[in-house]
């Protein structure tokens, strides 16, 4: 097992594992219930941790959290309303209709 991070939170560290195991990266949490001790510890020490089962992915579990961390923004007509949509969205706000 390798450490791959911290995470500020239990909710942020469960979508992050979740994201990776669904991309073929087993992960898992642990410290996830240390928040209480918060005040008696160090603050740092009392976040979650993400730990990969197999060091190997150590590298592309990197890149997928890269990803997770800064999601791709683009900026886009839409087709059907004209509306022009900004962001990582792939539907358009306005009608629906599904990014060209």
């Amino acid at each position: 097992m390798k450490k791959l991070t911290t995470a500020p939170n239990l909710a942020i560290a469960t979508l992050w594992a979740d994201m990776l195991c669904h991309a073929g990266v087993p992960t898992t949490i642990q410290r996830a219930y240390n928040s209480s001790l918060a005040g008696q510890v160090p603050p740092d020490q009392a976040l979650p941790e993400l730990w990969l089962t197999d060091a190997d992915n150590f590298d592309r579990a990197e890149r997928l959290l890269d990803e997770l961390r800064q999601p791709v923004s683009r900026l886009w007509l839409c087709t059907a309303c004209r509306e022009m949509i900004e962001g990582p969205f792939e539907q358009c706000w306005n009608c629906g209709a599904a990014m060209p």
